[in-house]
């Protein structure tokens, strides 16, 4: 397993997490089977958004075998138990309440992650960082509760304040290749609906997704993903916008060249899936290639826009392009270059002032980027 550190937060989590779903109906003995596989697998990452009081008592005694340091856990503020069934509340009294009983069941005295729960309109999201939770939660991180401050959101313009706030560290967001070239919206149903896809023109990433993620990158938000395989439609020939399935490995690598995205919150049923996720780690350059699907399907255009893809190597020069493009595309959104970000550039072994423009990369790139003037753009800007 690899580890990427949670952005700012300086935490380490596995490239692969588990969510909570699929903890749901289980036993306890299921559910500790599940913990027991994914910990021995070097997941180390969990997000519990469950409030229903079995699963954070099945989990909760699951987690309890292991030292607290050994796992890290995303707990939401903001899911609450009502009758029977879960709820998505506001309501401060039953948030602390929620979360009082989140803490007991689990086990735990502090969570690394406090997700603030489903935030997907503005109107929410005004009432919440103008309101009492958000004042809860700096509350929780200020007491050692909660280690950093997170959000979940299935809206781009929702993240994007979120970042501009400056109170958020880590984002839980719907990212894989089909979502991504959907416009903002402020109705997450739009994801699951049948015909989302089947008459929709792309025309490549959404400028907002594409420009979230780079700011996220810049500003030290970690990105945690949730829907990596687009409840399943990415798995198919027939419900794939790209006319092709994408196999597992290939939509977890999707969402792992993303930039900020430090892990994938995998929905967990069984322990079959446990290691149909985990075998991402052993898989090979060819099994993680995602670009032939993408580069080549009638309905959609990611012509000219870097992938991150690694494609264009091996550069004459040794020049690694796919990094050199990220830190650029990563400079170009900024009014000033960030000195971190040129630290960064100044630790590679090769800079792109080394190209000699033979064009291999080019003749090698499946979006039809054009490299050399990229390189010449990151030589301009970087110096080097």
């Amino acid at each position: 397993m690899n580890y990427r550190v949670l952005g700012r937060t300086g935490i380490k989590v596995s490239e692969i997490g588990i969510g909570g779903e699929g903890f749901e109906g289980k036993c306890y003995e299921e559910c500790e089977k599940i913990i027991d596989t994914a910990i021995k697998e070097g997941i180390n990452f969990i997000d519990i958004y469950n409030s229903n009081p079995n699963v954070r008592n099945n989990v909760g005694k699951a987690l309890s075998k292991y030292p607290r340091t050994s796992f890290v856990l995303e707990g939401h503020i903001g899911s609450t138990w009502d009758d029977g069934q879960y709820r998505r509340t506001r309501n401060i009294k039953e948030v602390k309440e929620a979360y009082q009983d989140f803490l007991i069941r689990m086990q735990v005295d502090y969570v690394d992650v406090g997700m603030i729960h489903y935030v997907d309109d503005e109107k929410d999201f005004n009432n919440i960082f103008n309101g009492d939770i958000i004042k809860y939660a700096k509350e929780l991180k200020e007491n050692g509760i909660i280690k950093s401050i997170g959000i979940s959101t299935h809206n781009p313009d929702i993240a994007l304040k979120s970042v501009e706030s400056g109170l958020i560290d880590v984002i839980l967001f719907s990212i894989n290749a089909a979502y991504d070239m959907l416009p903002a919206s402020e109705d997450v149903d739009i994801l699951f609906e049948e015909n989302t896809f089947k008459e929709r023109v792309y025309e490549g990433i959404d400028s907002k997704r594409d420009r979230l993620y780079r700011i996220c990158e810049n500003k030290g938000v970690a990105l945690t993903v949730m829907k990596g395989f687009a409840a399943g439609v990415l798995l198919s020939d027939e419900q794939s916008p790209f006319g092709k399935a994408m196999t597992p490995v290939r939509c977890l690598h999707y969402c792992l060249t993303r930039p900020s995205v430090a892990s994938v919150m995998v929905g967990i049923s069984n322990t079959d899936q446990i290691f149909a996720s985990t075998v991402y780690t052993k898989a090979s350059d060819k099994q993680k290639d995602y670009s032939e699907i993408l580069a080549n399907t009638p309905k959609s255009s990611f012509k000219g826009h870097c992938m991150y893809c690694g494609h264009c190597a091996p550069c004459t020069k040794k020049i690694d392009i796919a990094l050199v493009n990220k830190y650029l595309d990563l400079a170009l959104i900024q009014k000033e270059v960030p000195e971190t970000l040129t630290d960064h550039y100044n630790l590679l072994e090769h800079y792109a002032g080394e190209c000699i423009k033979c064009g291999a990369c080019m003749k090698n790139c499946p979006f039809d980027v054009d490299i050399i003037g990229k390189m010449q753009n990151a030589n301009q800007l970087f110096g080097k």
